[in-house]
């Protein structure tokens, strides 16, 4: 019996302090293409080859998703208690990415944003892009650029990386409307791929 990568943090915490589980990748699995459910707002037991992963999204959790190389997600009732996920699919380029909104509790009673973009692929593919996010309100900019990460790593670990947008309460607060953060979503080709493609 083969068991999928430890790609995920291996944090073991209650619910009551308000941390999600643990991801799905430490379970065994049969056939290593296998992948989990990558949707962060449910326990799903669905496992795949990462080529049905959107159909999976969209037909059973009913993921929408946004065209466009630069779209703008609203995410409403900021105000929800931790722990609270929002996501959406953005398709461009060819491509299908995942953009996670969680609010969670890092220090009981502080809870943080914290905003990533996952693509829907392999780790070598999700390097040929960068992907920008950005706050826009009451004459303030904040951005944030990165590469994404593959959906194949858990977007536990992203967070516990640091490896994502992170505001604190009263930040988002600052850029929120009636309790609606509104998120503009950039995704191009990488720089540095698209110059040794020249060479």
């Amino acid at each position: 019996m083969q068991y999928a990568p430890t790609l995920c943090a291996a944090v073991q915490t209650s619910a009551e302090q308000g941390i999600l589980p643990p991801c799905h990748h430490h379970e065994a699995v049969h056939d290593p293409q296998l992948v989990s459910c990558m949707c962060p707002l449910f326990s799903c037991p669905w496992e795949g080859h990462l080529e049905v992963v959107v159909s999976h999204l969209r037909q059973t959790h009913h993921i929408n998703i946004l065209q466009g190389a630069e779209i703008v997600f609203l995410a409403t009732d900021m105000h929800l208690p931790a722990p609270t996920d929002w996501i959406i699919m953005h398709s461009c380029l060819g491509h299908q990415f995942l953009l996670v909104l969680r609010k969670q509790e890092k220090y009981e009673g502080h809870p943080q944003f914290f905003a990533t973009m996952m693509l829907i692929g392999t780790p070598t593919q999700a390097d040929n892009f960068t992907y920008r996010l950005e706050l826009n309100r009451n004459q303030r900019r904040l951005k944030w650029e990165a590469t994404p990460r593959s959906v194949l790593e858990c977007v536990d670990s992203v967070i516990s990386d640091g490896d994502c947008l992170v505001l604190n309460t009263s930040l988002a607060q600052l850029f929120s409307d009636n309790g609606s953060l509104a998120i503009g979503i950039a995704i191009t080709t990488s720089k540095v791929h698209n110059s040794e493609a020249e060479m």
